[in-house]
Protein backbone atom coordinates (compact mmCIF):
# COMPACT_ATOMS: atom_id res chain seq x y z
CA UNK A 1 0.00 0.00 0.00
CA UNK A 2 1.67 3.54 -1.26
CA UNK A 3 2.40 5.80 2.43
CA UNK A 4 1.54 9.41 1.91
CA UNK A 5 2.68 11.84 4.10
CA UNK A 6 0.56 15.28 4.70
CA UNK A 7 2.18 18.32 5.83
CA UNK A 8 -0.14 20.89 6.82
CA UNK A 9 -0.29 23.63 9.92
CA UNK A 10 -3.83 24.02 9.17
CA UNK A 11 -5.96 20.77 11.18
CA UNK A 12 -8.71 21.17 9.38
CA UNK A 13 -6.86 21.06 6.58
CA UNK A 14 -4.48 18.13 7.07
CA UNK A 15 -7.86 16.26 8.58
CA UNK A 16 -9.59 16.40 5.97
CA UNK A 17 -6.69 15.35 3.33
CA UNK A 18 -5.69 12.59 5.38
CA UNK A 19 -9.44 11.42 4.87
CA UNK A 20 -9.70 12.01 1.07
CA UNK A 21 -6.22 9.54 0.95
CA UNK A 22 -7.54 7.27 3.28
CA UNK A 23 -10.90 6.88 1.78
CA UNK A 24 -8.83 6.12 -1.38
CA UNK A 25 -6.79 3.28 0.31
CA UNK A 26 -3.43 5.08 0.93
CA UNK A 27 -1.56 4.81 3.96
CA UNK A 28 -1.38 8.17 5.77
CA UNK A 29 0.42 10.47 8.15
CA UNK A 30 0.62 13.65 9.14
CA UNK A 31 2.50 16.50 10.13
CA UNK A 32 1.17 19.63 11.97
CA UNK A 33 4.43 22.03 10.72
CA UNK A 34 7.24 22.37 8.68
CA UNK A 35 9.89 21.00 11.46
CA UNK A 36 8.00 18.59 12.01
CA UNK A 37 7.46 17.33 8.05
CA UNK A 38 10.58 17.77 7.51
CA UNK A 39 12.05 15.26 10.31
CA UNK A 40 8.91 12.79 9.50
CA UNK A 41 9.83 12.70 5.58
CA UNK A 42 13.59 12.54 6.21
CA UNK A 43 13.22 9.55 8.52
CA UNK A 44 10.28 7.99 7.22
CA UNK A 45 10.28 5.88 3.71
CA UNK A 46 7.16 7.92 2.21
CA UNK A 47 6.12 7.27 -1.46
CA UNK A 48 4.59 10.46 -1.61
CA UNK A 49 4.72 13.68 0.50
CA UNK A 50 2.12 16.36 0.15
CA UNK A 51 3.11 19.39 1.78
CA UNK A 52 1.62 22.96 2.15
CA UNK A 53 4.09 25.79 0.92
CA UNK A 54 3.13 28.31 3.54
CA UNK A 55 3.30 27.26 7.09
CA UNK A 56 5.00 29.00 10.78
CA UNK A 57 8.55 27.86 10.91
CA UNK A 58 9.74 25.62 8.30
CA UNK A 59 7.79 26.39 5.09
CA UNK A 60 6.83 23.75 2.17
CA UNK A 61 10.82 24.74 0.98
CA UNK A 62 12.39 23.38 3.65
CA UNK A 63 10.29 20.19 3.95
CA UNK A 64 10.62 19.14 0.14
CA UNK A 65 15.07 20.24 0.60
CA UNK A 66 14.56 17.88 3.82
CA UNK A 67 13.06 14.98 2.22
CA UNK A 68 14.65 14.61 -1.41
CA UNK A 69 18.13 15.04 0.37
CA UNK A 70 17.43 11.59 2.24
CA UNK A 71 15.20 10.12 -0.21
CA UNK A 72 15.32 11.15 -3.49
CA UNK A 73 12.86 9.07 -4.71
CA UNK A 74 10.06 9.91 -2.94
CA UNK A 75 8.12 12.77 -4.79
CA UNK A 76 6.34 15.74 -3.80
CA UNK A 77 3.75 17.65 -4.16
CA UNK A 78 3.19 20.94 -2.67
CA UNK A 79 0.14 23.32 -2.19
CA UNK A 80 -0.06 26.83 -2.74
CA UNK A 81 -2.45 29.16 -2.59
CA UNK A 82 -3.47 32.40 -5.16
CA UNK A 83 -0.28 34.50 -5.67
CA UNK A 84 2.39 32.00 -4.81
CA UNK A 85 2.86 30.77 -8.29
CA UNK A 86 6.51 31.30 -8.68
CA UNK A 87 7.00 29.75 -5.06
CA UNK A 88 5.70 26.68 -6.51
CA UNK A 89 7.98 27.24 -9.52
CA UNK A 90 11.15 27.33 -7.25
CA UNK A 91 9.84 24.24 -5.88
CA UNK A 92 9.31 22.21 -9.28
CA UNK A 93 13.25 23.51 -9.23
CA UNK A 94 14.26 22.46 -6.57
CA UNK A 95 12.64 18.71 -7.41
CA UNK A 96 8.70 18.52 -6.28
CA UNK A 97 7.09 16.03 -8.87
CA UNK A 98 3.78 18.46 -8.92
CA UNK A 99 2.05 21.90 -7.48
CA UNK A 100 -1.47 21.85 -6.80
CA UNK A 101 -3.20 25.44 -6.09
CA UNK A 102 -6.01 26.12 -3.62
CA UNK A 103 -9.02 25.22 -3.33
CA UNK A 104 -8.77 22.10 -5.47
CA UNK A 105 -11.46 18.91 -5.90
CA UNK A 106 -11.00 15.52 -4.50
CA UNK A 107 -10.44 14.62 -7.56
CA UNK A 108 -7.62 16.82 -9.11
CA UNK A 109 -5.84 15.90 -5.69
CA UNK A 110 -6.10 12.41 -6.24
CA UNK A 111 -5.23 11.84 -9.95
CA UNK A 112 -2.01 13.88 -8.75
CA UNK A 113 -1.03 11.82 -6.01
CA UNK A 114 -1.78 8.71 -8.56
CA UNK A 115 0.52 10.29 -10.84
CA UNK A 116 3.31 10.90 -8.33
CA UNK A 117 2.96 7.14 -7.50
CA UNK A 118 2.90 5.71 -10.67
CA UNK A 119 6.66 8.09 -11.22
CA UNK A 120 7.72 6.63 -7.60
CA UNK A 121 7.10 2.71 -8.81
CA UNK A 122 8.82 3.79 -12.64
CA UNK A 123 11.73 5.28 -11.07
CA UNK A 124 12.28 1.86 -8.71
CA UNK A 125 12.02 -0.26 -11.40
CA UNK A 126 15.21 1.63 -13.18
CA UNK A 127 17.11 1.70 -9.93
CA UNK A 128 16.30 -1.97 -9.72
CA UNK A 129 17.82 -2.72 -13.10
CA UNK A 130 20.54 0.26 -12.31
CA UNK A 131 21.48 -0.83 -8.66
CA UNK A 132 20.98 -4.68 -8.11
CA UNK A 133 21.50 -5.72 -12.13
CA UNK A 134 24.23 -3.65 -11.85
CA UNK A 135 26.27 -4.96 -8.34
CA UNK A 136 25.32 -8.98 -9.09
CA UNK A 137 25.70 -8.99 -13.29
CA UNK A 138 27.22 -5.67 -13.66
CA UNK A 139 24.53 -5.08 -16.51
CA UNK A 140 25.00 -1.12 -16.87
CA UNK A 141 22.86 0.73 -18.95
CA UNK A 142 20.80 -2.00 -20.01
CA UNK A 143 17.17 -1.01 -18.69
CA UNK A 144 13.64 -2.38 -19.94
CA UNK A 145 10.87 -4.46 -18.22
CA UNK A 146 9.43 -6.19 -21.72
CA UNK A 147 9.93 -9.74 -22.04
CA UNK A 148 12.04 -9.72 -24.66
CA UNK A 149 14.76 -7.41 -22.16
CA UNK A 150 14.01 -10.35 -19.44
CA UNK A 151 15.00 -12.93 -22.26
CA UNK A 152 17.95 -11.16 -23.16
CA UNK A 153 19.42 -10.40 -19.76
CA UNK A 154 19.03 -13.90 -18.83
CA UNK A 155 20.77 -15.37 -21.87
CA UNK A 156 23.75 -13.27 -21.19
CA UNK A 157 24.03 -14.77 -17.59
CA UNK A 158 24.18 -18.35 -19.46
CA UNK A 159 25.99 -17.29 -22.26
CA UNK A 160 28.75 -15.27 -20.45
CA UNK A 161 30.42 -17.67 -18.11
CA UNK A 162 31.39 -20.07 -21.27
CA UNK A 163 33.78 -18.97 -23.95
CA UNK A 164 31.37 -19.52 -27.21
CA UNK A 165 31.59 -17.16 -30.01
CA UNK A 166 28.72 -14.81 -29.52
CA UNK A 167 26.88 -13.25 -32.89
CA UNK A 168 24.42 -10.33 -32.10
CA UNK A 169 22.32 -9.18 -34.58
CA UNK A 170 19.58 -6.12 -34.44
CA UNK A 171 19.15 -2.57 -35.78
CA UNK A 172 21.80 0.28 -35.41
CA UNK A 173 20.89 1.75 -32.00
CA UNK A 174 19.08 -1.45 -30.27
CA UNK A 175 22.27 -1.87 -27.58
CA UNK A 176 24.94 -4.58 -29.62
CA UNK A 177 27.73 -3.57 -27.75
CA UNK A 178 25.86 -2.59 -24.17
CA UNK A 179 24.89 -6.66 -24.23
CA UNK A 180 28.70 -7.33 -25.93
CA UNK A 181 29.81 -5.63 -22.77
CA UNK A 182 28.00 -7.24 -20.09
CA UNK A 183 28.39 -10.28 -21.58
CA UNK A 184 32.57 -10.26 -21.48
CA UNK A 185 32.17 -8.31 -17.96
CA UNK A 186 30.07 -11.41 -16.74
CA UNK A 187 32.17 -13.66 -17.85
CA UNK A 188 35.91 -15.12 -16.60
CA UNK A 189 37.74 -12.31 -18.73
CA UNK A 190 35.78 -9.59 -17.00
CA UNK A 191 39.14 -8.24 -15.41
CA UNK A 192 41.00 -8.53 -18.93
CA UNK A 193 41.02 -6.10 -21.94
CA UNK A 194 37.30 -5.30 -23.85
CA UNK A 195 38.37 -4.29 -27.10
CA UNK A 196 35.73 -3.13 -29.75
CA UNK A 197 36.78 -2.37 -33.15
CA UNK A 198 34.07 -0.41 -35.43
CA UNK A 199 34.93 -2.50 -38.73
CA UNK A 200 32.89 0.28 -40.97
CA UNK A 201 35.30 2.85 -39.54
CA UNK A 202 37.97 1.27 -40.92
CA UNK A 203 39.24 1.57 -44.73
CA UNK A 204 39.67 -2.04 -46.62
CA UNK A 205 43.81 -1.01 -46.54
CA UNK A 206 43.99 -0.64 -43.18
CA UNK A 207 42.06 -3.60 -41.20
CA UNK A 208 44.09 -5.96 -41.49
CA UNK A 209 46.99 -4.10 -40.32
CA UNK A 210 44.77 -2.58 -37.68
CA UNK A 211 43.63 -5.69 -36.27
CA UNK A 212 46.63 -8.11 -36.67
CA UNK A 213 49.61 -5.83 -36.39
CA UNK A 214 52.20 -5.24 -38.59
CA UNK A 215 55.96 -5.85 -39.08
CA UNK A 216 58.80 -2.86 -39.62
CA UNK A 217 59.22 -2.22 -43.54
CA UNK A 218 56.08 -4.22 -44.50
CA UNK A 219 54.34 -1.15 -46.16
CA UNK A 220 55.01 2.58 -46.97
CA UNK A 221 55.07 4.56 -43.58
CA UNK A 222 55.63 1.33 -40.99
CA UNK A 223 58.89 2.45 -40.11
CA UNK A 224 58.30 0.51 -37.09
CA UNK A 225 56.83 -3.27 -35.95
CA UNK A 226 53.17 -2.49 -34.00
CA UNK A 227 50.62 -4.69 -32.47
CA UNK A 228 47.32 -5.15 -33.88
CA UNK A 229 44.29 -4.61 -31.61
CA UNK A 230 44.07 -8.51 -31.53
CA UNK A 231 47.06 -8.69 -29.30
CA UNK A 232 45.94 -5.99 -27.33
CA UNK A 233 42.76 -8.00 -26.04
CA UNK A 234 45.30 -11.07 -25.45
CA UNK A 235 42.96 -12.68 -22.96
CA UNK A 236 40.52 -10.79 -22.98
CA UNK A 237 37.26 -10.55 -25.52
CA UNK A 238 37.45 -8.99 -29.17
CA UNK A 239 34.41 -7.17 -30.21
CA UNK A 240 33.46 -6.81 -34.00
CA UNK A 241 30.62 -3.81 -34.64
CA UNK A 242 28.93 -4.26 -38.06
CA UNK A 243 31.20 -7.40 -39.17
CA UNK A 244 29.35 -7.44 -42.20
CA UNK A 245 31.35 -4.53 -43.60
CA UNK A 246 34.31 -6.31 -43.60
CA UNK A 247 35.44 -7.54 -47.48
CA UNK A 248 35.81 -10.71 -48.34
CA UNK A 249 39.56 -11.31 -48.26
CA UNK A 250 39.39 -10.14 -44.69
CA UNK A 251 37.25 -12.24 -43.72
CA UNK A 252 39.09 -15.35 -44.57
CA UNK A 253 42.01 -14.50 -42.21
CA UNK A 254 39.66 -13.70 -39.74
CA UNK A 255 38.01 -17.39 -39.92
CA UNK A 256 41.12 -18.93 -39.65
CA UNK A 257 42.11 -16.52 -36.78
CA UNK A 258 39.53 -18.25 -35.10
CA UNK A 259 39.78 -21.32 -35.59
CA UNK A 260 43.33 -21.68 -35.06
CA UNK A 261 43.62 -18.88 -32.17
CA UNK A 262 46.64 -17.27 -34.30
CA UNK A 263 47.70 -14.25 -36.62
CA UNK A 264 49.98 -13.17 -38.27
CA UNK A 265 50.83 -9.62 -38.79
CA UNK A 266 50.92 -8.03 -42.27
CA UNK A 267 54.86 -8.76 -43.68
CA UNK A 268 55.76 -11.38 -41.53
CA UNK A 269 55.11 -15.35 -41.80
CA UNK A 270 55.63 -16.20 -38.04
CA UNK A 271 52.59 -17.41 -36.38
CA UNK A 272 51.66 -15.31 -33.09
CA UNK A 273 49.03 -17.25 -30.38
CA UNK A 274 46.13 -14.84 -29.01
CA UNK A 275 43.69 -16.41 -26.87
CA UNK A 276 40.72 -13.61 -27.09
CA UNK A 277 36.86 -14.69 -27.40
CA UNK A 278 34.99 -12.84 -29.95
CA UNK A 279 31.91 -11.42 -30.00
CA UNK A 280 30.44 -9.94 -33.39
CA UNK A 281 28.06 -7.60 -33.90
CA UNK A 282 25.89 -6.51 -37.29
CA UNK A 283 22.98 -4.79 -38.52
CA UNK A 284 22.60 -6.77 -41.60
CA UNK A 285 20.65 -9.75 -42.49
CA UNK A 286 23.89 -12.11 -42.58
CA UNK A 287 21.76 -14.69 -44.86
CA UNK A 288 21.25 -12.18 -47.37
CA UNK A 289 24.82 -11.30 -47.29
CA UNK A 290 26.06 -14.29 -47.83
CA UNK A 291 23.12 -15.19 -50.49
CA UNK A 292 24.92 -12.00 -52.40
CA UNK A 293 28.34 -13.29 -52.12
CA UNK A 294 29.36 -10.63 -49.29
CA UNK A 295 30.17 -12.95 -46.69
CA UNK A 296 31.52 -15.88 -46.29
CA UNK A 297 29.28 -18.95 -45.24
CA UNK A 298 32.23 -20.73 -43.20
CA UNK A 299 32.66 -17.55 -41.05
CA UNK A 300 28.72 -17.42 -40.34
CA UNK A 301 28.87 -20.29 -38.80
CA UNK A 302 31.91 -20.13 -37.13
CA UNK A 303 30.32 -16.79 -35.33
CA UNK A 304 26.56 -17.73 -35.16
CA UNK A 305 27.13 -20.23 -31.99
CA UNK A 306 25.48 -18.12 -29.37
CA UNK A 307 23.25 -15.94 -31.32
CA UNK A 308 21.62 -12.87 -29.59
CA UNK A 309 18.43 -10.80 -31.96
CA UNK A 310 17.56 -7.56 -29.99
CA UNK A 311 14.52 -6.44 -31.09
CA UNK A 312 14.12 -2.85 -32.09
CA UNK A 313 12.21 -0.57 -29.90
CA UNK A 314 8.70 0.10 -31.58
CA UNK A 315 8.43 -4.24 -31.21
CA UNK A 316 8.62 -3.30 -27.10
CA UNK A 317 7.08 -0.22 -26.50
CA UNK A 318 6.00 -1.16 -22.57
CA UNK A 319 10.29 -0.68 -22.48
CA UNK A 320 10.05 3.68 -23.48
CA UNK A 321 8.83 4.95 -20.34
CA UNK A 322 11.30 3.11 -18.38
CA UNK A 323 13.96 4.12 -20.81
CA UNK A 324 12.97 7.51 -20.84
CA UNK A 325 13.07 8.06 -17.16
CA UNK A 326 16.77 5.86 -17.26
CA UNK A 327 18.14 8.50 -19.33
CA UNK A 328 16.43 11.50 -17.96
CA UNK A 329 18.04 10.26 -14.41
CA UNK A 330 21.31 9.98 -16.08
CA UNK A 331 21.32 13.36 -17.50
CA UNK A 332 19.79 14.90 -14.70
CA UNK A 333 23.29 13.57 -13.06
CA UNK A 334 25.51 14.77 -15.44
CA UNK A 335 24.17 18.26 -15.77
CA UNK A 336 23.08 18.73 -11.97
CA UNK A 337 19.58 19.07 -13.43
CA UNK A 338 16.27 18.65 -12.03
CA UNK A 339 14.61 18.26 -15.04
CA UNK A 340 10.84 15.89 -14.93
CA UNK A 341 8.74 14.82 -17.66
CA UNK A 342 5.32 16.83 -18.27
CA UNK A 343 2.15 14.98 -18.30
CA UNK A 344 1.50 13.10 -21.44
CA UNK A 345 4.65 13.06 -22.69
CA UNK A 346 5.75 9.40 -22.20
CA UNK A 347 2.52 8.21 -24.64
CA UNK A 348 3.09 10.73 -27.06
CA UNK A 349 6.76 9.06 -27.40
CA UNK A 350 5.54 6.11 -27.09
CA UNK A 351 3.83 6.81 -30.35
CA UNK A 352 6.76 7.63 -32.02
CA UNK A 353 8.63 4.59 -34.54
CA UNK A 354 11.98 5.51 -33.47
CA UNK A 355 13.61 4.30 -36.85
CA UNK A 356 17.33 5.32 -34.58
CA UNK A 357 16.09 2.87 -31.33
CA UNK A 358 17.37 3.60 -28.39
CA UNK A 359 20.04 5.55 -29.13
CA UNK A 360 17.83 7.92 -31.12
CA UNK A 361 15.67 8.08 -27.76
CA UNK A 362 18.59 8.60 -25.37
CA UNK A 363 19.70 11.62 -27.95
CA UNK A 364 16.21 13.07 -27.32
CA UNK A 365 15.95 12.92 -23.49
CA UNK A 366 19.80 14.37 -23.49
CA UNK A 367 18.96 17.21 -25.48
CA UNK A 368 15.63 17.58 -23.75
CA UNK A 369 17.03 18.08 -20.34
CA UNK A 370 19.73 20.32 -21.58
CA UNK A 371 17.07 22.61 -23.40
CA UNK A 372 14.26 22.39 -21.50
CA UNK A 373 12.91 25.51 -19.39
CA UNK A 374 11.95 25.35 -16.16
CA UNK A 375 12.81 21.77 -15.22
CA UNK A 376 9.79 20.36 -17.17
CA UNK A 377 10.11 18.36 -20.25
CA UNK A 378 7.25 19.24 -22.42
CA UNK A 379 6.45 16.97 -25.86
CA UNK A 380 7.60 19.95 -28.16
CA UNK A 381 10.96 19.45 -25.86
CA UNK A 382 11.12 15.69 -26.76
CA UNK A 383 9.45 15.60 -29.89
CA UNK A 384 9.98 19.12 -32.16
CA UNK A 385 7.08 19.57 -34.59
CA UNK A 386 7.34 19.01 -37.61
CA UNK A 387 9.62 15.91 -37.45
CA UNK A 388 11.89 15.77 -40.16
CA UNK A 389 10.48 13.42 -42.76
CA UNK A 390 12.38 10.20 -43.63
CA UNK A 391 12.50 9.81 -47.22
CA UNK A 392 12.09 5.86 -48.38
CA UNK A 393 14.48 4.94 -51.16
CA UNK A 394 13.90 6.68 -54.06
CA UNK A 395 9.96 6.19 -53.84
CA UNK A 396 10.07 10.04 -52.99
CA UNK A 397 7.19 10.15 -50.23
CA UNK A 398 8.03 10.52 -46.63
CA UNK A 399 8.10 7.82 -44.16
CA UNK A 400 5.70 10.36 -41.85
CA UNK A 401 3.34 10.81 -44.94
CA UNK A 402 2.92 7.57 -45.28
CA UNK A 403 2.28 6.45 -41.73
CA UNK A 404 0.04 9.62 -41.81
CA UNK A 405 -1.91 8.33 -44.74
CA UNK A 406 -2.29 4.85 -43.34
CA UNK A 407 -3.43 6.45 -39.95
CA UNK A 408 -5.77 8.88 -41.38
CA UNK A 409 -7.57 5.94 -43.50
CA UNK A 410 -7.45 3.65 -40.49
CA UNK A 411 -9.37 6.62 -38.23
CA UNK A 412 -11.48 7.55 -40.96
CA UNK A 413 -13.14 3.96 -41.35
CA UNK A 414 -13.22 2.98 -37.69
CA UNK A 415 -15.09 6.56 -36.94
CA UNK A 416 -17.54 5.93 -39.69
CA UNK A 417 -18.09 2.24 -38.91
CA UNK A 418 -19.01 3.16 -35.03
CA UNK A 419 -21.59 5.96 -36.04
CA UNK A 420 -18.80 8.53 -35.01
CA UNK A 421 -18.32 7.45 -31.26
CA UNK A 422 -14.80 7.95 -30.39
CA UNK A 423 -14.87 5.87 -27.49
CA UNK A 424 -15.78 2.87 -30.02
CA UNK A 425 -13.41 3.69 -32.65
CA UNK A 426 -10.71 4.18 -30.70
CA UNK A 427 -11.49 0.51 -29.10
CA UNK A 428 -11.66 -0.83 -31.96
CA UNK A 429 -8.31 0.63 -32.67
CA UNK A 430 -6.74 -0.47 -29.86
CA UNK A 431 -5.58 3.35 -28.24
CA UNK A 432 -6.86 5.07 -25.62
CA UNK A 433 -9.65 7.57 -26.74
CA UNK A 434 -7.34 10.92 -25.67
CA UNK A 435 -4.73 9.58 -27.85
CA UNK A 436 -7.16 9.11 -30.98
CA UNK A 437 -8.14 12.59 -29.94
CA UNK A 438 -4.66 13.92 -30.50
CA UNK A 439 -4.44 11.74 -33.92
CA UNK A 440 -7.86 13.40 -35.23
CA UNK A 441 -6.46 17.09 -33.97
CA UNK A 442 -2.71 16.52 -35.68
CA UNK A 443 -4.29 14.96 -38.94
CA UNK A 444 -7.39 17.69 -38.86
CA UNK A 445 -9.78 14.54 -38.92
CA UNK A 446 -13.44 15.46 -38.46
CA UNK A 447 -16.57 13.56 -38.40
CA UNK A 448 -18.79 13.67 -39.94
CA UNK A 449 -16.02 15.11 -42.33
CA UNK A 450 -16.29 18.03 -43.66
Amino acid sequence: MPKILVVDDQRNMRTTLAMMLRGAGYEVDEASDGNEGGDRGAKGAYDVVLTDLRMGGSDGLAVLRAVKDSHAMTECIVMTAYGTIESAVEAMRLGAFDYIQKPFTEQELLMKVERAIDSRRLTGQVQLLASEFKEKFKFENIAGRSQAVREVLGRIVKVAPTDATVLITGESGTGKELVAKAIHANSKRGDRPFVPVNCAAISETLLESELFGHARGSFTGAVAARKGLFEEADGGTFFFDEIAETPLSFQAKLLRAIQENEIRRVGENKPVKVNVRIIAATNQELLTAIAEKRFRQDLYYRLNVARFILPPLRERREDIAVLMEFFLQKYNRKMACRSRLADGVIEAVSQYEFPGNIRELENMIEQAVALSSGGVITVDDVLPAPVLPRRIGGAGRALSDVVDGAERQAIEVALRDCDGSREKAAELLGISPTTLWRKMTRLAITYPPS
